[in-house]
């Protein structure tokens, strides 16, 4: 992996685990991505139009095809994640999330793509993914309790690895540039939820006026963060690019920990110590 894709890994990690905090502060579901996407759309549609001038990539129905079936996978990413932190901790079903996600998403390019890492990269994955899930397991609360956020936390998992490797073809063999498709993917998940939300006016009104400054604030934040991961995804396998996106782990971890008030986290340093070695090992494979 290049010291460009990293430090675009690295950028990306701060910024998403900033906007999951947010969201899981302000409680999320359906209302709350809706409005929280409308913004992102609103903000990146000038930047969006200018790539779109500037680059003219040749979108045509196949391609249109391509960000309408991302952006169905994406609404059942935010959906699913959403879900998960209304019954279960951040850092619970952060940790298990972006843990399912990369080890899925290693192991499917390997087979689909004939990708090949090297030894010290495919070592860094696995000790990423162990790490992650030993995060999971020390996260607060009893077996019972857990349960539901570890489903929830898996299914997300298993939607990232799905979007990761799609999202992959559509940036590096339909040639989407990646601010047009996260817009697309923004777009597309105002359009799908417009009736769930629009059905309920009075709680759309209700999470503006009281979670105005989050829905804001994740809706610049979020396609921020895929946007980095989709440049660097145009030139390095996903073998490399999903397992080191999981540095968000630990800033997840800290945010839950010091500013949820989630407990155990002395537990976790292992694991993190894991994730950081994990992440220097993709650096150099």
């Amino acid at each position: 992996m290049t010291a460009f894709a990293l430090t675009l890994l690295l950028c990306a990690g701060f910024v998403h685990a900033g906007w999951n905090y947010l969201a899981k502060k302000a409680g999320g579901g359906p209302v709350f991505v809706w409005l929280f996407a409308s913004m992102s759309t609103l903000l990146y549609a000038p930047l969006a139009a200018g790539a779109l001038w500037w680059s003219r990539p040749p979108i045509g129905l196949v391609e249109g095809g391509v960000m309408l079936v991302t952006a169905l996978i994406h609404i059942a990413y935010f959906l699913l994640l959403q879900q998960g932190y209304k019954v279960g901790d951040l850092s619970l079903v952060y940790p298990l999330a972006r843990g399912t996600g990369p080890v899925l998403s290693m192991v499917l390019a390997i087979l689909l793509f004939h990708e090949r890492p090297s030894a010290v990269a495919a070592a860094g994955g696995l000790l990423v993914a162990g790490g992650v899930f030993a995060l999971a397991g020390g996260a607060s609360g009893n077996g019972a309790d857990r349960r539901p956020a570890v489903i929830y936390g898996l299914l997300t998992g298993s939607v990232i690895a799905m979007y990761t490797l799609w999202d992959k073809l559509a940036v590096s063999t339909y040639l989407i540039p990646p601010l047009i498709l996260v817009w697309a993917i923004d777009a597309g998940r105002v359009l799908l939820l417009g009736p769930v939300a629009l059905n309920r006016p009075s709680e759309v009104l209700r999470q503006w006026r009281e979670r105005r400054k989050e829905i804001i604030a994740v809706g610049a934040l979020c396609p921020l963060s895929y946007i980095l991961v989709l440049t660097a995804l145009v030139t390095t396998p996903v073998s490399y690019i999903a397992p080191a996106r999981e540095v968000s782990i630990l800033i997840g971890t800290v945010m839950g920990s010091r500013w949820l008030f989630e407990k155990e986290a002395r537990r976790r340093i292992p694991a993190a110590l894991a994730i950081v070695v994990g992440i220097i090992a993709l650096a150099v494979g």
